[in-house]
């Protein structure tokens, strides 16, 4: 789970040879086939005209596929090395398959728009990596019919909106602003607010020294901020993914965790110890509902299903903090 979370054992995009680069296009072509596949079959009652292009764009695809097999073969021979994207530090991922089914046409179009626009950032940056002229000729024309795609996408949705959606530049600001300030600060609040939970309680509830608390919740705070911040600066650097900087999310990460854990230390600077927790209680049940609004707004995450998960985290730490605070 750890080498997951920071990205240990993947390998840089920069890293990877041009074999490498066209065995990794190979495989996300296949992918993105059977996604659409996917799409078609889970619209196909309601929205069959739709269905039909997210079968024309699957079969390009294939044709996709088997251009970058052909060129391999030609300049590497017949074994593809096995490399896929979930071997690669900050690549983009893709939804498994078996949610598509709970997502409305409009998700859809947005998750096929997105798929299109990331793999067009995929051919761009490849371009970059490879000195062989037949090899950049293929990729510059499969980023130029992943734009295509991207288009068409679009133009689906159009379709099947209705008029007070917004314009594709509102859509896609909202989609970057989500991308790369919301998720970063939201995962940044939950780690702040749940994780200092224990040690600034525990602290509270062990010592009943205010003070001390506050310093304990501070270097918590801090501590897990800078933390959190370069994390996510490490795991990528959104030339791919389409997260954007990585130093604005980094920042925005960093800021959010110190921020979810000085909520609730702040308090301890009042020197009456059960007035101080008592804020502190305000303030951390403050904190959970806007995480839950949060992921309900941004995340379009149930209301209901947003609560618990928050609520049920939070609770667990802080039940884990006064039991250590009170041995």
């Amino acid at each position: 789970m750890f080498r997951r979370f920071f990205g240990l054992g993947r390998r840089s995009f920069s890293s990877l040879s041009e074999q490498e680069i066209l065995a990794l296009a190979i495989s996300c072509e296949e992918d993105d086939a059977r996604i659409f596949l996917a799409y078609a079959d889970a619209i196909r009652d309601d929205y069959p005209a739709s269905a039909a292009v997210f079968e024309e764009m699957a079969e390009e695809e294939n044709l996709h596929r088997d251009g970058l097999i052909e060129r391999h073969r030609e300049s590497f021979g017949e074994r593809i090395p096995l490399i896929r994207r979930e071997h690669v530090r900050g690549f983009y991922e893709r939804r498994p398959d078996w949610l598509v089914k709970s997502l409305s046409i409009d998700k859809v179009r947005l998750e096929a728009e997105a798929m299109e626009a990331q793999a067009h950032r995929f051919y761009l940056e490849a371009i970059r990596h490879v000195s062989d002229a037949g090899t950049r000729q293929l990729l510059g024309d499969l980023a130029i019919a992943e734009q295509t795609h991207e288009g068409m996408a679009r133009r689906l949705g159009l379709k099947n909106l209705t008029d007070d959606a917004r314009t594709d530049e509102d859509e896609t600001q909202r989609r970057q602003f989500v991308l790369t300030y919301v998720q970063p600060g939201l995962a940044g609040l939950m780690d702040g607010s749940v994780s200092t939970l224990a040690p600034i309680f525990a602290t509270a509830f062990a010592t009943q020294n205010t003070w001390t608390t506050f310093l304990v919740g501070l270097a918590a705070s801090i501590g897990a901020g800078i933390s959190m911040g370069f994390t996510e600066v490490a795991s990528d650097d959104g030339k791919i993914s389409g997260r954007g900087s990585p130093i604005k999310r980094g920042i925005t990460t960093g800021v959010m965790t110190a921020a979810g854990g000085l909520g609730h230390a702040l308090p301890y600077l009042i020197p009456r110890f059960w007035t101080a927790t008592s804020i502190a209680f305000a303030v951390v049940f403050v904190e959970l509902w806007a995480i839950s609004y949060v992921q309900h707004r941004f995340m379009e995450t149930p209301w209901v299903r947003a609560l618990f998960q928050v609520v049920l985290g939070g609770a667990l730490v802080f039940a884990a903090g006064m039991l250590i605070g009170n041995a």
